[in-house]
């Protein structure tokens, strides 16, 4: 792919993370997951190709894969396990009969009503993410509606970073950024009602917030992969680690949490922030510059030991009220070149 002067600048417009590459040299990656109504999944697709080039392969009327972007191969779906399974069916030869055709195509009607298209990138090097932002620009001048768009919409925007090592003390070290961010993330990314019922992005409980925190926690990889499945047996978080932990050791995690939706990964999983695609003044740089805000506080050791000594005073209630408000008091210690 040829780059070009203007590529570069656009580049330029997105705040990197302290660690660009993995251990092993490479730059890292991002995988984005991106939930929405409002445009049919031809049109989708349709504008995807435009955008990134490809060639489009469908599965079904339901699923379809731009393979061969310029970044990689993408699956479009509706986002409904029945629908996507009937159309894989009769893909591979299954005809219904009247009835069952007449009663797929009102729950095709009704399901397009109720849950979202889903656009699944393929991991993508953190300098290319524009490409991304200006596909939702698209999308958005298409006509896609995010969250705010129906008070039933619980669409979220789901991004996996890369990590920049497997070794235990990163991955806490990214754990203990994010709990102690989590109030302020959650603030920030103003989850709508719709999301917030839903068990989709609850929290860590407190004793696993706590355990977290403690000053004396230094679990090596095994400990630190049971610790988090004892206190986490679910995919119900809003970091879920559960990929990053599958990628590390797949027959223990699913001993625990069987469940085919758990894709093994060497990515972190955040699933906090709502889709607002519809809003002119939203884009994927926002969400992404949110979290750059656990990554920083992740990679600055001495700044993440004062936060989590912070924060145990919080949880404790040793801190006679002065941290009542942990997302106030813990915005004070983020990175204003990121805001």
């Amino acid at each position: 792919m040829k780059t070009t002067l203007s590529d570069n600048y656009r580049a330029s417009q997105w705040p990197m993370p302290p660690q660009t590459h993995t251990g092993d040299g490479r730059p890292r990656r991002l995988g984005v997951e991106l939930e929405f109504s409002g445009i049919p999944l031809d049109r989708i697709v349709e504008l995807m190709q435009r955008h990134l080039g490809g060639e489009v392969e469908t599965v079904s009327p339901y699923e379809l894969f731009l393979r061969e972007s310029r970044l990689g191969d993408f699956g479009v779906e509706l986002d409904f396990a029945w629908l996507k399974r009937r159309g894989r069916e009769r893909a591979g030869g299954d005809t219904p009969d009247e009835i069952g055709q007449i009663g797929e195509s009102v729950l095709k009607l009704a399901a397009e009503q109720l849950v979202p298209f889903e656009i699944v990138s393929p991991p993508i090097p953190l300098a290319q993410l524009w490409h991304l932002g200006d596909l939702f620009q698209e999308l958005r001048q298409a006509g896609a509606q995010g969250t705010s768009s129906a008070p039933h919409y619980a669409y979220g925007l789901h991004l996996n970073p890369e990590m920049p090592d497997l070794e235990a003390a990163t991955i806490l070290a990214y754990l203990r950024a994010f709990v102690c961010l989590f109030d302020w993330l959650r603030e920030r990314s103003k989850v709508n009602l719709s999301r917030r019922i839903t068990p989709y992005i609850d929290p860590f409980e407190k004793s696993y917030v706590k355990l977290l925190l403690r000053e004396d926690y230094a679990p090596d990889q095994s400990q630190l992969i049971d610790d988090y499945l004892r206190h986490n047996p679910t995919r119900n978080r809003a970091l879920d680690m559960l990929p990053l932990f599958a990628h590390l050791a797949e027959e223990r995690v699913r001993s625990v949490v069987d469940d085919p939706r758990i894709k093994p990964r060497p990515t972190l999983h955040y699933r906090l922030p709502n889709c607002e695609i519809d809003d002119p003044n939203w884009s994927l740089v926002q969400p992404w510059r949110d979290w750059l805000q656990v990554e920083a506080l992740a990679c600055d050791s001495s700044r993440l030991q004062l936060v989590a000594e912070h924060y145990r005073k919080h949880l404790s209630g040793l801190a006679g009220g002065l941290f009542g408000d942990w997302a106030t008091v813990s915005a004070g210690f983020l990175l204003p070149e990121l805001a």
